[in-house]
């Protein structure tokens, strides 16, 4: 499991971020878009987003963020 482990913090060449954590932010971001969609609309409209905005995004694969969040 060594070799495994120093794989996976190992960082890629283009982001210099280990495999390991770019697999937690693909994670962390498919949840996040999850739970949006599972707001109630009050919740949504406080936010400035509709229903179909909000399923939309979470909708949207893991890989498809704006540029500057892939750091």
């Amino acid at each position: 499991m060594p070799a495994l482990a120093a794989l996976l913090a190992r960082p890629l060449h283009r982001t210099g971020r280990p495999l390991l954590a770019r697999f937690r932010s693909l994670f962390t971001l498919r949840r996040e878009r999850s739970r949006l969609a599972r707001l109630d609309d009050h919740l949504l409209a406080d936010i400035g987003l509709t229903r179909a905005e909000a399923v939309a995004e979470a909708d949207r694969p893991v890989w498809d963020v704006p540029p500057h969040w892939r750091g």
